[in-house]
């Protein structure tokens, strides 16, 4: 079976895996859900994270000698590609779920102004209002994320993705998770080079599978995205 490493989206920790994880171990995987630097209440120091120290925390979860497959959602696709394009070597799969592999230069939230430095969980209007969906999470499941949510560093949610001038992250075997934009939408996006968050995949030879649900699936559809995760982690 296959060693997974799943990373959460922002204002998440790694108890947003919880049911996905579990359903992977079920199945006989090595399962690891990471919480990444800043999205650790306990953590005092916690709004001096970057990107780099999450990337790095993700490769220090994978020894040098060991292959992981990279499961990461929403904005965990940043220090996750960005801990690709690091040590390539590491990683045997990557899979984005309802996110894309970012191009270098990519700002999470660009509007954030200068002097803020976290982003808290906006309301529920406001999310929609800004394209993300909440389709399928009930109330005790916004209820849930609303009191565990962790506002996102600054220097995660505002600062740009730098990466290398290496292709050697561009060769790893990668697998889009379409949610709440369909697989045909994402490579219409893609394509028509007009929409920097699907940039990346012009340049990488991706699958794309649908899983019809709103942005967050790891809660909306367990099941079905386990399922996913386990048969594309373990071919």
């Amino acid at each position: 079976m296959a060693r997974i490493l799943l990373i959460p989206g922002f204002w998440l920790g790694a108890w947003a895996w919880d049911e996905v994880a579990d359903d992977l171990r079920g199945r006989g995987n090595e399962v690891l859900a990471l919480t990444l630097p800043g999205l650790d209440p306990a953590d005092d120091g916690r709004l001096q994270a970057t990107l780099e120290m999450q990337a790095q925390a993700i490769l220090d979860a994978v020894a040098p000698a060991e292959t992981a497959v990279l499961v990461s959602h929403s904005g965990g696709a940043a220090p996750a590609y960005l801990a690709t394009d690091i040590a390539t070597e590491r990683f045997s799969r990557a899979i984005y779920v309802d996110t894309a592999p970012l191009p270098n230069g990519f700002i999470l939230n660009s509007a954030l102004d200068d002097a803020v430095r976290e982003l808290a969980l906006p309301d529920w209007d406001q999310l929609q209002a800004d394209g993300t969906s909440i389709t399928g999470l009930d109330d005790a499941m916004l209820a849930r994320f609303r009191e565990r949510a962790v506002s996102e560093p600054a220097g995660v949610a505002a600062r740009p993705l730098q990466l290398s001038d290496s292709a050697a992250r561009l060769a790893v075997p990668t697998t889009v998770i379409c949610n709440s934009i369909t697989a045909d939408l994402v490579k219409q996006l893609r394509d028509a080079a007009e929409e920097p968050l699907f940039a990346e995949l012009a340049r990488i030879d991706a699958e794309y599978i649908n899983l019809p649900t709103g942005h967050w699936p790891m809660w909306s559809k367990h099941k079905e995205l386990a399922d996913l995760i386990h048969t594309v982690a373990n071919r």
